[in-house]
């Protein structure tokens, strides 16, 4: 019998049962600390559960009283004492009859429709207050929200009369009862709020910050709850809470099981009395099997990742589509193409690349949608899986989210926006390591999703929350003060930007009249879009009423800007691209300005003249961000209002920048601002025009187009799409890469000769694509 075999025989029984007290009390501690983990993971998610249909119960009771209040103030409009009173132009009795057997009103009144009194004042009249009697003079119904009134925060209605407008102001409890008379389990943290503000906070207010994660809208009322539960972190090894519960018990089965064997209450086998020897024909008993090592890992074989190592994710059937994954960024409507699920492997995705790229620390943002805070909630676990450190700045525009990579020293970040597209829309721009990713990065993203090259660390990712707010516009003031106090009218669209334009501006020295600047994901007034004419309309008469110096309109996740004068003329943003490039070339003779092909041609021959170097370009913000790290240029603009700076600030595109920079230019001198604006040359042009096609085919469209493409004395450039030059005008046709459209814009000297250069695309438009409908 060889050594191996003699050795085994001469195990006494003693030094095995002598072992197993200790392995039980390993053993124990383990099914302690699993059952731990799982009922405090049981108890967690029943917490969150709770908290979840608090808060659902919370929206329907507030939408119930805001619907109840609303019927009252209609009924009382339709009885018989009111419209007497209304028609005969008796203010004042039509006021006793509305508040007549109204329980709790504090006060009601008849205004004029021009507000002259509050324009005249609006600071103190209340800048709500103002915003909610317009929107009952524009609306055929009642309006209604929380304002600010004198010095008390109230519930406010108003309603359209023949006299002007009525404002009713109830007290904020009779909004607030319904929400405050709502069960809310210990632990958890529940919010009413309207934008930004929060009307009335319940529960754990350490968790406010990141209640935005779980809120939901009080139908279309501006209104939202939200709420939130502390962090739930996952258990040892990563199991959830039946797991660790399962697997505690067969640790404690064990446990029982080593005490018994250790106590000779149950017999190993093949052993006598102590001392005597072990069977050479018996198979191992409980004992031995328990004491032995574990085998080495066969050569090749496979074998457990270390700490720092990863392992491939598992599969998960969630049907992700390759239309989200556009040109520049990720984007597509919730609920159809976006969903958390989609989000957390769109996480993962990026994780995987910073892995590759040995980048670890990565910045999250999201914008004011509504399904931001699911969205974001999806993307920051997919990248702590990855094994990345995640600073979530919570609500940010998309340039303070850059701003943010560069302040914290991550070198990447993810802004979760839909931008200017309707409420539904959703999506991811992306830097990974001071790149945007664009174009084969990104369908990279997808391809590693669709193929399962996604990989998960064996130790999660951190995560903090961090406010970076103040000092981004610290960063801003430290550079840019005005020389003189510009009355500057903001209106955000009710995007993310309305949140900090306004203390921004103030900072460098403005007097700011604020527009539409609550934070609401639903875009109640317009849509944040400032490229579209009509959505700066309400902006051009708030100028006016206010003799305002300018207008400054942001889109919805504010890298982008418009700008209006005080006489109602829109500056488009290739002529604000000269006024800049004027200034930056005064300290930077030769710089390099690169520009978009649907800017003026106006563009190249002013920034020739002021010294500099001028240079057309592809349109898409992370084309041109890569085009400016490739030529080292100090500035760059499109004409959708996308300005980077690379002179002074970081190159990214960033609208609240821009609007600094152009408010310090403007006080620099001494004209009026209309007066600096109105001396760029300018001719007769288009806004962009858009033209719907079916989904899949704008560059087809356009590669046809430009195949066959003879305009007679034109310079023809096809760096994206084409674009024709003729002596007094040209005119661009190009196919969208985040839409499904296709987008055009004319210029000439002479309105003569931008109705041929439009009749010349027009004409041959039509022959290539007859199913066309033309909209210029």
């Amino acid at each position: 019998m060889n050594t191996t075999n003699e050795s085994r025989k001469r195990i006494p029984v003693g030094d095995l049962r002598g072992a197993l007290p200790k392995l039980a009390v390993l053993l124990a501690l383990l099914a302690a600390l699993l059952a731990w983990s799982g009922v405090r993971q049981w108890r967690e998610a029943r917490l969150l559960e709770q908290v979840g249909q608090a808060r659902d119960r919370a929206v329907e009771a507030v939408q119930a009283s805001h619907a109840a209040h609303i019927r009252q103030f209609e009924q009382r409009l339709a009885s018989a004492p009111v419209k007497a009173a209304l028609a005969a132009n008796d203010t004042a009795a039509a006021v006793a009859a509305l508040k007549d057997g109204w329980a709790g009103v504090e006060h009601v009144e008849i205004l004029d429709g021009a507000l002259q009194a509050a324009y005249e004042n609006a600071a103190t009249f209340g800048f709500s207050k103002l915003a909610l009697l317009e929107d009952g003079m524009q609306g055929d119904g009642v309006a209604a929200r929380v304002v600010k009134d004198g010095k008390q925060t109230a519930f406010g209605m108003a309603a359209s009369a023949p006299q002007g407008v009525i404002y009713v102001r109830l007290p904020l409890t009779q909004l607030t009862q319904a929400f405050d008379g709502v069960a809310l389990p210990g632990g958890g943290y529940l919010a009413l709020r309207q934008g930004s503000y929060s009307i009335t906070q319940r529960g754990n207010s350490g968790l406010e910050d990141g209640a935005e994660r779980m809120a939901r809208a009080v139908g279309k009322t501006g209104l939202r709850v939200a709420t939130a539960v502390p962090v739930s972190e996952p258990g040892p090894l990563g199991l959830g809470a039946i797991p660790a519960m399962i697997v505690a018990a067969l640790l404690a089965g064990l446990t029982v099981v080593s005490v018994l064997v250790a106590r000779g209450g149950i017999r190993m086998g093949g052993l006598g009395k102590k001392g005597a020897e072990v069977s050479d024909t018996d198979e191992p008993t409980l004992g031995e099997a328990l004491l032995r090592e574990p085998p080495p890992p066969p050569a090749g074989g496979t074998r457990t990742a270390p700490k720092d190592e990863y392992t491939q994710a598992e599969a998960k059937a969630v049907e992700v589509d390759p239309g989200i994954f556009r040109a520049y960024d990720i984007r597509g409507i919730v609920g159809q193409t976006l969903s958390v699920e989609v989000a957390e492997l769109i996480g993962l995705a990026i994780g995987s690349v910073m892995r590759d790229e040995d980048l670890t620390d990565i910045v999250v943002g999201r914008d004011g949608r509504l399904s931001g805070p699911d969205l974001v909630g999806g993307l920051i676990e997919g990248l702590r899986k990855a094994g990345r450190n995640v600073i979530d700045i919570g609500l940010a525009p998309t340039p303070v989210a850059y701003f943010a990579a560069y302040h914290l020293r991550t070198g990447s970040s993810v802004a979760v926006t839909g931008s200017h597209n309707p409420p539904d829309y959703n999506g991811f721009k992306i830097v990974v390591g001071g790149q945007t990713l664009s174009g084969d990065a990104i369908t990279d993203l997808y391809e590693r999703i669709r193929d399962n090259r996604l990989f998960v660390a064996n130790a999660r990712g951190d995560l903090q929350q961090r406010d970076v707010s103040a000092d981004y516009i610290q960063r801003i003031a430290d550079d840019v003060q005005l020389e003189r106090p510009l009355k500057v009218v903001v209106d955000a669209g009710n995007g993310v930007a309305g949140d900090i334009a306004p203390q921004l501006l103030e900072a460098i020295g403005a007097e700011v009249i604020p527009l539409y600047c609550d934070v609401d994901g639903t875009f109640p007034n317009h849509h944040p879009d400032p490229s579209e004419p009509h959505n700066l309309e309400d902006l051009i008469q708030t100028v006016k009423r206010f003799d305002a110096d300018i207008g400054l309109a942001f889109d919805g996740d504010g890298d982008r800007l418009g700008v209006v004068t005080k006489e109602g003329a829109i500056i488009f943003p290739d002529r604000l691209l000269m006024l800049f490039a004027a200034d930056v070339l005064e300290r930077n003779p030769g710089a390099l300005i690169i520009f978009d092909v649907k800017c003026t041609g106006k563009l190249q021959g002013w920034v020739l003249r002021h010294g500099g170097t001028p240079m057309m370009w592809k349109t898409g913000h992370s084309l041109i961000k890569a085009k400016m790290r490739e030529t080292g240029a100090e500035l760059a603009g499109e004409m959708s209002g996308h300005f980077f700076f690379q002179e002074r600030w970081y190159g990214f595109d960033d609208g609240l920048y821009s609007a600094a920079r152009l408010l310090e230019i403007l006080a620099n001198r001494a004209e009026t601002p209309s007066e600096v604006l109105a001396e760029l040359p300018d001719g007769v042009s288009t806004p962009e025009i858009k033209v719907a096609v079916d989904e899949g085919t704008p560059h087809a469209i356009v590669e046809r187009f430009v195949d066959g493409a003879e305009f007679e004395g034109a310079r023809l450039s096809t760096i994206d799409g084409l674009r024709a030059d003729w002596d007094d005008g040209w005119g661009l046709v190009r196919a969208s890469n985040t839409t499904p459209i296709l987008v055009l814009r004319f210029e000439a000297d002479n309105r003569e000769a931008l109705e041929r250069i439009k009749t010349e695309f027009r004409t041959r438009l039509q022959a290539l694509a007859p199913e066309l409908t033309m909209t210029f």
